[in-house]
């Protein structure tokens, strides 16, 4: 009878989750604004709190500040980038040339050197990258356009971010009135949860700034165009968790290859990036974001390629931020609490430990023979 009963509450669990699943598909183009403001809430926080507890400024004016000081700073962002872009594109055509001219003599010294005719590695065809591009450019459109109209993001976002600072307050109050844990305990699940976000975006924003000096010093080294450039879009481009970092190092070993006489200097750009990305995901990112996001990079790893079937790129950029999330929700639950313990870091202590015991073990076995 325990058995029927322990089978019906699994099969009704996965019923819920599946169920979940569904929804968050079909209401995707609602709940990505949602959670980016969220998030962004968490992120300007302690601005709004500064001008009503420091310069006792009224509640609404300082959220639209907030809001106003954050989208300038977004704004002169994405136009130093449009700039900066904009001189590489000018380029292009040089680049483009002195690229195609290299991969040529490339396929002429492997022809050389293996026998293999030049038709048999590429075709009877030329290589048309610039066809190829443009042929592509309304599927890499759609592609980044899938999730939703950006437009309406944009909008929406900001508006989601001003109710949510606005009725803070009330909403927390309806969380006391909904739950059924006592007032102490959604106090607790509800500072561990904006604590575990304002970790995450004070670590990620922390970890951007020394992953994109280090990819900076990396390219000077090596004397690649605009470096600093490269190196801070490659560590914009952390907000894309382990897949970002990658994309962002094609494009200067593209421009490396371009403009250097050696191959190398293309490899190099991309060992250098991909050096940082292990640095960063061994050392930095564990160190400065702190143990109130630890989740195991398995874990990760299955998160943001379930979010990202979900609701595409904004699907991997709030992949780590809302599993984080649940696994705060998991740890303060009794039946979801083993969930939250896979989701979490392996601790050393307890291998150390068992390790410990083994080895008492084993030495008191040898010493009985």
């Amino acid at each position: 009878m325990e058995s029927i009963h322990t089978k019906t509450h699994i099969v009704k669990d996965l019923l819920a989750f599946t169920l979940i699943v569904f929804i968050s598909y079909i209401l995707k183009d609602f709940l990505i604004p949602i959670f980016f403001a969220i998030l962004l809430s968490v992120l300007i926080y302690p601005i709004v709190r500064f001008f009503e507890t420091r310069l006792y400024f009224n509640r609404i004016f300082s959220i639209i500040i907030a809001i106003l000081v954050f989208t300038a700073i977004i704004f002169f962002v994405c136009t130093l980038i449009g700039i900066q872009f904009q001189n590489i594109l000018d380029k292009s055509d040089m680049y483009y040339d002195k690229i195609m001219q290299k991969i040529h003599l490339l396929i002429i010294q492997t022809e050389n050197y293996t026998g293999v005719k030049s038709e048999d590695i590429v075709g009877s065809g030329q290589i048309e990258v610039k066809k190829i591009v443009k042929e592509n450019s309304n599927s890499i459109l759609e592609l980044l356009t899938r999730s939703g109209s950006i437009l309406s993001d944009f909008i929406l976002t900001p508006l989601y971010m001003f109710f949510f600072l606005l009725y803070r307050t009330f909403l927390i109050s309806f969380l006391h009135k909904a739950t059924t844990n006592s007032r102490k305990n959604t106090r607790v699940v509800l500072s561990q949860l904006y604590d575990v976000q304002q970790n995450y975006l004070v670590g990620l924003g922390s970890v951007m700034v020394i992953v994109g000096l280090l990819n900076s010093v990396g390219l000077l080294v090596l004397g690649i165009d605009y470096p600093f450039f490269f190196g801070f879009l490659c560590a914009l481009l952390l907000l894309v968790p382990y897949i970002g970092i990658i994309i962002g190092s094609l494009l200067p070993a593209a421009v490396a290859l371009a403009t250097k006489d050696s191959y190398w200097y293309a490899v190099g750009v991309i060992a250098i990036f991909s050096f940082i990305q292990f640095i960063e995901g061994n050392f930095i990112t564990p160190k400065i974001t702190g143990s109130k996001v630890s989740l195991n990079s398995f874990a990760s790893i299955l998160a943001i390629i379930l979010f990202s079937m979900l609701w595409g790129i904004p699907g991997m950029i709030l992949a780590l931020p809302i599993t984080a999330s649940l696994k705060v929700l998991f740890d303060n639950s009794e039946k979801f609490k083993p969930v939250g313990f896979v989701l979490g870091e392996a601790e050393d202590k307890y291998f150390s430990n068992r390790a410990k015991n083994r080895l008492k073990i084993w030495k008191r076995i040898r010493s009985q023979k």
